[in-house]
């Protein structure tokens, strides 16, 4: 294999692609990133053997071949070579020279048969979505999905298509999170897409109003960027069933600004997390919602203004539940929907209906 190409190029391609390899090695090719020089074209690929990355960049091929050369390593060497013009080449004894100006260096590669081959998603179901709305489903999602591995597939985001419509679903069984979305399909499937693979697309992505198709298969789905082709193995069972978790009617409504219950609840929050309970409670009566928290250090009495609508309540959550579904909000006001003191909260916006956000209470023996 021969081929030149800018350093520019070359270095933003395998920092691109260096993302699918994973902090866990267990086979070290998967430390590699596969190169592939054809016809004009420099084929860079990296995976995880559940998130692969490829990259297509033009350049000039001499002679056509393949190689896995260390991942972070070139990455890292490259992106010390941004301005200048870069040769590789690869011997019969699977050394990669690389040359550049009046310099060149060689480092030892991997034999590209052992490295994991994959398949392009062939599939003619799709959905499209603009890349502004899918990073909205992503950010307003992820940070609600499961962290341990008893339970494998909540560590996944589900993607319920409808046709035309997408609900973005995330829990751990503490909290839920689901953003609704309208798109372009021509299918109507469930899938659940582990939260990993949808964090480093999303970063990939720009807030833009440019359409991206997404291509679902049956154990994979590939995010179309051009020059970029993202596959994300999909985890398998079955999802919970979230639509009869959500409660639809409620006995109290309370309407409060977003920034101000934001900021008293990270008030609480400085003294709650002291505490071994780590909850905060809500008293909810006629136009007030009061908010207490007591640890070891102290105690918390905070007083806010805000609009009620039904019964009474006195109710306690773990704080940090609250606040992270408030700061991925961006509305002025929010609506906090109650039954109870042992059923969950629903949050949702005063203004659209696009988020929603439910958060099971914590029970207080005494």
């Amino acid at each position: 294999m021969i081929v030149s190409c800018q350093g520019l190029e070359l270095s933003e391609g395998l920092l691109r692609v260096s993302k699918a390899i994973s902090n866990k090695i267990a086979n070290p090719i998967l430390e590699g990133i596969k190169i592939i020089a054809e016809e004009d074209t420099l084929i860079m690929s990296a995976t995880d053997t559940e998130l692969t990355i490829e990259k297509k960049i033009k350049a000039e091929v001499r002679q056509e071949g393949e190689t896995v050369v260390p991942g972070r390593f070139i990455t890292e060497f490259v992106k010390k070579l941004t301005n200048t013009q870069i040769e590789l080449e690869v011997n019969d004894k699977n050394q990669l020279t690389i040359r550049y100006e009046d310099s060149e260096s060689v480092i030892q590669c991997y034999n590209p048969v052992e490295y994991p081959g994959f398949k392009n998603v062939e599939s003619k179901e799709y959905f499209g979505i603009s890349q502004k709305d899918f990073k909205t489903c992503v950010n307003k999602s992820i940070f609600a999905v499961a962290l341990d591995d008893s339970r494998p597939i909540l560590k996944g985001v589900l993607f319920d298509i409808n046709n035309n419509e997408l609900n973005v679903v995330a829990l751990d069984g503490y909290r839920l999170a689901r953003v609704k979305k309208i798109i372009k399909s021509n299918m109507t499937k469930s899938i659940v897409v582990p939260a990993r693979s949808l964090n480093e697309l999303s970063k990939m992505i720009e807030d833009s109003d440019e359409i991206i198709n997404i291509y679902v298969g049956e154990y994979t789905i590939m995010a179309d960027l051009g020059d970029t082709k993202v596959t994300s193995r999909l985890l398998e069972g079955d999802y919970i069933n979230y639509k009869q978790i959500i409660p639809v009617n409620f006995e109290t409504f309370v309407i409060v600004n977003k920034e101000q219950f934001e900021q008293a609840l990270e008030r609480a929050t400085l003294l709650s997390r002291a505490s071994s309970s780590n909850y905060v409670k809500f008293d909810i009566k006629e136009s007030n919602l009061c908010i207490t928290s007591n640890s070891e250090l102290g105690n918390l009495k905070e007083n806010i203004p805000v609009s009620v609508s039904g019964k009474d309540l006195v109710i306690s959550f773990n704080p940090r539940y609250y606040l992270e579904s408030l700061r991925v909000n961006t509305n002025e006001f929010v609506k906090l929907c109650f039954n109870n003191p042992s059923t969950p909260c629903v949050i949702v916006p005063t203004e659209e209906d696009e988020f929603l956000y439910l958060i099971l209470p914590v029970r207080v023996i005494g």
